[in-house]
């Protein structure tokens, strides 16, 4: 027996048995609290602080796997990668553009609900019609877009190329259609915005088991396409034309709390969504020739980077253009103010000018008015309660004149004793006069005609015979509503304004040949009236300017002293003005006409403030006042005090050092260089320390050292263990990288602070989310013509490297639901950056030296693409089309890929083999004929590696020089004259330059365009018949049969031979062998057995055979059965297959109608 002591019990320290024991004794130890006294207290106090050890032990948490700790900090590791993204420059404005949701969706699905369900949440207006953009505000720092995409293959891709958010409609009753698919593939490859999904129709649904199902199936589908934990909403059914409120009010609460990031192409492009066209060419120019090019303007908030008026647009659909002019207009969409100036003020909270909102469509180049009851000509008898604007429309409409014509005949007289002056005159003016004549007559029209005075005696007559029909047709001022009532009311404001001009001007009492100082406009005065009506004073007192002599013209001029008392000394206020304007840098180095093309422009195009202004006079052009560049900025007026400072000599050496032919000293560096710092040690000098012999050649201290070391020391060890230094504040790449663009960024809006718009303007450009106004000349007439505002458009900004053409290099895959593979030189419709174009690809595949061509397109791999078009920067993706018609149920998308390389030239190389037969055969040499032409084509390619059918390698030598193409060629082994040499050589091939922009917006159907066919479609669309040639038919192919000469050897050698070598040839022997001529004799047992099992064989077979008829007999009836069933399932199917293709047509009929 073992003799050793037992162990002892070791007692659990955690672990569930100790902490029921602790719990228990805890337990016990207060229940006996009042029996114990002082020593249960002890003792509870004792667990007290033993369970508090136990919470704060270190170690409890620890893994006890180390393989789990691993995993899980490769877990943390990879989801703070995944957060990260490429860093990107901040473009967001202060008020950023409204966020665009395009709501998509296949017909039927509720696109146009959803919309007005949206915009009746967030503006409390009713849409009538859903039609263009609709810009509603969401919030108080938000704005939204909304844009209804068509079920149509070009306003996809041109919705996927804007849309910051996109609603995903998706019929709930039907489930996923083909065009669904097709449009998040489309947005895959230019840049995944947020989608979020929305289930319609689901009231469809009676039994909730199977709405549940259907639910849970089309989430997963949906998560499989986005990511698992997408949105999806559901819209149960239609309450009164629209969406269920709740419901409708949960969807805007996610889109209004979403967050939108910028995609690469969009935050480096410039670009805009047109809400608003305007047809700008003359009419008599349309008259005369319908089919003229059209000058065209479009609206819309600018978004991406910022536009330069020389960046070159494309519009989709359209082609490339060049911007006539770029101007910024006020938001007619702001965001809501927190005071608002007046009380009959209200927020605008949406603007669609292409959708009938308040009454006001903007349609082509017109725009409709609608006050229903109110604007009807009827009998001319016009309600008492009729206002002024509805009394303005209706004079319009009963107008037989046109405007331009009204203005031509209007006549305007500056004085009261002037000839009146015509419209033919100014425009005579403005092509004939000089620029002085022209100024002095738009200083007098500015001054007599500001404010609607100064009318000729024939145009009261006409206002008064017209029954107000011209009303405030000859005045230029916005708010001059019933000038003609004031002006019957007031018969003596025309003699006052006469003499108020004639009083201002001073022509009384100024001597001849001397004219008075004048402003050139009315805007570059900058006082009030009570400076005008001072200096008026003071002048009267002094007497330099006299007054008028009567009483009448004194009281008529106090009358007309509020409105013109601020013309009164003009220099003077023009002088103080100058003086103490601020400078403006840009306006000094560039001059002031060059600070922006637009701002040059504005006189020449009409502003978005005088869109109201029914009627304008027109006026000669407006000289701009000197400015500085206008003067001789080379001489200055110096004063001769500041010329004595150059006398003294002190001045004169202070500034020796700044030319290369002066000596500098010691004591010049110092001034010139200053203090130092070294920024190795980060040790900081001056320039006395630096100049000063005795330390120039000392050592540095020990403990300068030291620092130095401990420095480099600390660098090191941070960029080895990837940790950042603690003086730079940076982490990593990814933080230096945003931390750089941050800076740069204060940098940018540092250097723009001080400028004005327009100055600002000229140098970075029209900045995002301003609302722009753009004009584009030579545009087709079918653009307007043909103008469908439920088709997008959109300007997209040019960078100059995509302005030119050439070759591209891409990586392409075909898509995996495409039915048929993609062969080279067959045309496909690229989508690239904001281009569409038809072009001919030349699909390759690279095996590291060369790029060699491929017929088709690999089946499940990507491979080379070269095509010819508008170049675009490298990783931009693209997709494909064959065609972009609707006629077909199949995915429409062929391929996607991305732009690997833009090269002017490409390289691609396809196999090439050439075949000839020898027709001279000597030991290891043979003459090759059929394979080249001419002795220089053998010379090409001379030391070129050639092979046998059968495997024997060979070489070209030198050409024969009897026979023209021939070449003689070495072998490894003799060959035969039956084998065939050939010779593998590649042949470059060039990719074909066609290039057809896709122009769907100038055509009447814009789902009708037709780019380049292939042969088979042209036969197709033609009807013609495959041409019938003799040399490509299918012929069997016969070959001779291949007889080998028998083997002959030598008897004597066959008798040297060894036995396992020598050929075993049987001799043919004359009889039969004894074993198949001898008789077999059975004895009569045998006999029996055999016969016995013939008659078994019998029997069998006879039993097989009826066997066999029974089961021919009930296969036939079998077979029967079932064709009865299978006819029987294929009429339902048809019927079936009848009332869905019925309820399709009939659901395209009616989205045809609408």
């Amino acid at each position: 027996m073992d003799s050793r002591p037992a162990k002892a019990h070791r007692a659990r320290q955690a672990g569930p048995k100790a902490a029921k024991k602790s719990q228990k004794q805890s337990t016990s130890a207060a229940a006996s609290g009042n029996a114990v006294g002082s020593g249960a207290a002890q003792a509870v106090k004792k667990n007290d602080n033993s369970a508090a050890a136990r919470r704060n032990n270190p170690k409890a948490f620890a893994p006890n796997s180390g393989r789990r700790a691993d995993k899980t900090i490769r877990r943390n590791m990879d989801k703070s990668q995944t957060r990260l993204h490429v860093p990107m420059v901040d473009r967001t404005p202060d008020v950023p553009a409204p966020f665009v949701v395009a709501v998509v969706g296949p017909p039927q699905s509720g696109k146009t609900t959803l919309i007005r369900s949206l915009v009746k949440r967030y503006t409390r207006h009713n849409l009538n019609e859903v039609c263009g953009p609709i810009t509603v505000v969401s919030g108080k720092k938000q704005r939204l877009t909304f844009l209804e995409c068509n079920n149509d293959l070009n306003s996809m891709i041109d919705t996927a190329k804007v849309a910051d958010l996109v609603l995903l409609l998706i019929d709930g009753s039907f489930g996923f259609e083909m065009e669904t698919f097709e449009f998040l593939n489309i947005l895959q490859t230019h840049g995944f915005p947020r989608v979020m999904g929305v289930l319609t129709h689901l009231d469809r649904f009676k039994d909730n088991k199977r709405l549940r199902k259907t639910k849970k199936r089309l989430k997963q589908r949906f998560w499989t396409e986005i990511y698992q934990g997408a949105k999806l909403f559901y819209l149960s059914g239609v309450i009164n034309g629209r969406y269920p409120k709740q419901e409708v009010l949960n969807l805007s609460r996610f889109i209004s709390v979403m967050k939108f990031r910028p995609l690469i192409w969009r935050n480096t492009h410039p670009y805009m969504l047109a809400d608003r066209v305007e047809d700008l060419t003359d009419p008599e120019l349309v008259q005369a020739d319908p089919k003229c090019d059209r000058t065209v303007s479009l609206y819309g908030y600018l978004r991406g980077s910022n536009l330069k008026l020389s960046t070159k647009i494309h519009v989709p659909g359209v082609g490339d253009q060049s911007i006539h002019h770029l101007s910024a207009l006020p938001d007619p969409c702001p965001l809501p103010d927190k005071v608002r100036k007046l009380l009959n003020e209200k927020h605008k909270l949406i603007y669609a000018p292409m959708s009938d909102v308040g009454g006001i469509l903007h349609d082509k180049d017109a725009i409709y008015i609608n006050v229903p009851g109110l604007l009807s000509k009827g009998d001319g008898v016009r309600p008492e309660d009729t206002t002024e604007g509805e009394r303005l429309v209706m004079d319009l409409q009963e107008s037989q004149n046109t405007i331009a014509d009204k203005i031509r005949a209007s006549e305007l007289r500056l004085f009261s004793g002037s000839q009146p002056l015509k419209a033919a005159d100014v425009a005579m003016n403005a092509g004939g006069e000089t620029q002085d004549d022209a100024k002095d007559d738009y200083d007098d029209d500015d001054s007599g005609d500001e404010r609607g005075y100064g009318l000729s005696q024939t145009e009261e007559e006409n206002d008064d015979d017209e029954e107000d029909d011209d009303d405030g047709e000859d005045s230029s001022d916005d708010d001059g509503e019933g000038l003609d009532d004031e002006a019957e009311e007031r018969p003596g404001r025309r003699r006052a304004t006469a003499a108020a001009i004639a009083r201002l001007e001073g022509r009384n009492g100024l001597p001849e040949g001397e004219e008075p100082a004048l402003a050139d406009s009315d805007s570059e005065m900058g006082f009030d009236d009570d400076e005008g009506d001072d200096d008026n004073d003071e002048e009267d007192e002094e007497g330099d300017v006299l007054n008028v002599g009567d009483d009448e013209d004194e009281q008529e001029e106090d009358e007309a002293d509020g409105r013109l008392r601020w013309k009164e000394n003009l220099a003077g206020k023009a002088e103080e003005l100058y003086f103490t304007r601020a400078e403006n840098l840009m306006k000094k180095v560039y001059g002031g006409d060059s600070i922006s093309a637009s701002s040059s422009a504005k006189t020449s195009e009409p502003s978005e403030e005088d869109d109201d202004v029914l009627f304008e006079i027109p006026k000669a052009p407006k000289r701009a006042p000197p400015s500085l560049s206008a003067l001789d900025t080379c001489r200055t007026d110096v004063s001769l005090k500041s010329l004595f400072q150059w006398e003294d000599e002190s001045v004169l050496e202070s500034l020796r050092y700044r030319f290369v032919t002066s000596i500098t000293g010691a004591n010049d560096d110092a001034e010139v260089h200053g203090d130092f710092e070294d920024l190795e040690t980060g040790l900081v000098g001056t320039a006395d320390d630096g100049n000063s012999g005795e330390k120039q050649g000392a050592e540095p201290s020990v403990e300068d050292l030291d620092k130095k070391r401990e420095q480099l020391k600390r660098k090191f060890d941070a960029l080895y263990d990837g940790e950042a230094d603690e003086d730079a504040g940076t982490s990593n790449i990814y933080d230096n990288a945003k931390e750089e663009m941050a800076q740069q960024k204060v940098l940018n809006d540092a250097e723009f602070e001080g400028m004005d718009d327009e100055s600002r303007a000229a140098v970075e450009g029209r900045r995002a989310g301003t609302y722009v106004r753009i004009v584009l000349k030579n545009i087709p007439h079918e653009f307007i013509t043909y103008l469908d505002p439920f088709f997008p458009i959109i300007l997209g900004g040019l960078t100059t490297a995509e302005e030119t053409v050439g070759f591209s290099q891409a990586r392409i895959k075909k898509h995996r639901w495409h039915q048929k593979i993609l062969k080279t030189n067959d045309p496909l419709i690229l989508s690239v950056g904001w281009r569409r174009f038809q072009t001919i690809p030349l699909y390759s595949l690279n095996d590291g030296a060369r790029n060699k061509m491929l017929k088709y397109t690999p089946e499940h791999m990507h491979c080379l693409a070269t095509f010819y078009g508008p170049v675009v920067s490298p990783n931009t993706g693209f997709c494909a089309f064959r065609s972009l018609a609707d006629g077909t149920t199949a995915f429409r998308i062929s391929a996607t890929g991305v732009i690997l390389d833009v090269n002017q030239s490409s390289e691609v190389v396809k196999k090439l083999k050439l075949t000839g037969v020898p027709f001279k055969i000597f030991k290891n040499t043979a003459y090759i004929k059929n394979m080249f032409t001419s002795a220089l084509e053998v010379a090409k390619f001379e030391g070129v590696r050639l092979r046998t059918v059968s495997g024997i390698r060979g070489q070209i030598k030198k050409p024969d020089p009897k026979h023209d193409g021939t070449f003689r060629a070495t072998f490894e082994d003799k060959i035969l004259m039956s084998d065939i040499v050939f010779l593998r050589a590649w042949y470059p091939v060039k990719p074909k330059k066609f290039y057809n922009p896709v122009c769907t917006l100038l055509l009447q159907d814009k789902k009708s365009w037709k780019g380049m066919r292939l042969l088979g479609q042209l036969r197709v669309d033609e009807g013609l018949k495959i041409p019938n040639k003799s040399d490509s038919r299918y012929k069997p192919i016969v070959r001779k049969r291949r007889v080998f000469n028998k083997l002959n050897i030598p008897r004597k050698l066959l008798a040297e031979l060894p036995f396992a070598t020598k050929p075993k040839i049987a001799q043919k022997q004359g009889k039969a062998p004894l074993e198949q001529r001898r008789a077999v004799v059975l004895e009569p047992h045998e006999r029996k057995v055999q016969r016995l099992l013939t008659e078994i064989n019998t029997i069998k077979r006879e039993k097989d055979k009826k066997r066999k008829e029974k089961d021919a007999i009930s296969r036939a009836k079998a077979a029967k059965e079932r064709a009865k069933r299978e006819e029987k399932m294929l009429e339902r199917r048809k019927e079936s297959s009848k009332k869905h293709f019925a309820y399709v047509d009939k659901l395209k009929s009616k989205a045809g109608k609408q």
